[in-house]
């Protein structure tokens, strides 16, 4: 009774949102992105689209989501909203992680990227335009893969911290105290395919076309550069998202090794009390600002 219920209320909500979206206005980009897509599949195979076009995705969204958080270093107004001020970032350690960055895209990453093929044939997933999905479906879909994969990286987060193998794993990726954008993905190869497995379940479950694929890679890319990028801006348009962990969360655990161990979302560390620390750091915080204020009065 309360699978038909669910079922029956996400109808529900499907509907509303299909009526509401026959109220809003052409997407002007639709037709050129239509055109750009159809030319892909008239001049490509499937196993060069899903192989190559995914590490192309892949590559250029990650270094170009890295871009403001990389240059906001340079801007002396954007200082204010830098959360560890008196850590900033340096040419050495930004090459440092550079370097191996490039590492585990192209020797761990891109072998489990020439899968998507086979992924794809086996489930035959479709990739023409007429089957894509609604852009709003797209929207639910990413975000059921993001609710999937917080909960995976939240308890194997929290496992690779335990002191027996911390040392041998993790440990590399908390080389940086204070993050940067960059680093999202500065990590042992062991973690990289440890963490990275959460990525696939949610394709696995929701995926009925090959754009899902390359939309939850820029989604989650999104986030995690966010979070590392040790920048608090305001206006940040992720924060509009319900239960959004966001940059200060997951700065805090860089900065304190323990707690705030989900990857997106706030539940689960509240859940089990593992952002106890860091809402005692907040309220630390919050009295010491009154103070400032006080005393400049």
């Amino acid at each position: 009774m309360a699978v038909n219920d669910s079922v029956s209320i996400l109808n529900s909500a499907y509907l509303a949102v299909e009526y509401i979206d026959s109220f809003l206005p052409d997407n002007p980009l639709q037709q050129p992105f239509k055109n750009a897509w159809n030319y892909m599949l008239d001049n490509y195979t499937k196993f060069q689209i899903a192989t190559w076009g995914s590490l192309i995705v892949h590559e250029l969204s990650y270094f170009l989501l890295c871009v403001p958080g990389f240059v906001f270093q340079f801007i002396p107004y954007m200082q204010k909203y830098k959360i560890q001020q008196d850590k900033p970032e340096t040419w050495e350690k930004q090459w440092k992680c550079f370097k191996t960055l490039l590492f585990n895209h192209f020797f761990i990453q891109f072998p489990l990227i020439c899968g998507t093929y086979y992924f794809t044939e086996y489930f035959n997933i479709p990739y023409g335009w007429e089957e894509m999905p609604r852009w709003y479906v797209l929207v639910a879909q990413c975000f059921g893969c993001a609710v999937i994969e917080d909960a995976w990286h939240y308890f194997l987060h929290r496992l690779l911290h335990h002191k027996r193998i911390y040392k041998y794993i993790h440990k590399v990726h908390h080389e940086f105290i204070s993050p940067f954008g960059m680093q999202a993905e500065y990590a042992h190869p062991l973690e990289t395919l440890i963490l990275g497995a959460g990525f696939f379940i949610g394709i696995v479950v929701f995926c009925n076309h090959v754009i899902l694929l390359w939309a939850w890679v820029i989604g989650r890319l999104m986030e995690t550069i966010d979070v590392h990028s040790g920048y608090d801006v305001p206006l940040n348009p992720l924060h509009l998202v319900p239960f959004y962990a966001g940059t200060r969360f997951h700065d805090f655990h860089h900065m304190n090794f323990i707690g705030n161990y989900a990857s997106t979302f706030t539940w689960w560390d509240r859940l089990f009390g593992t952002d106890s620390q860091f809402i005692a750091y907040q309220e630390k915080e919050k009295k010491q600002k009154l103070m400032t204020k006080k005393k400049a009065n």
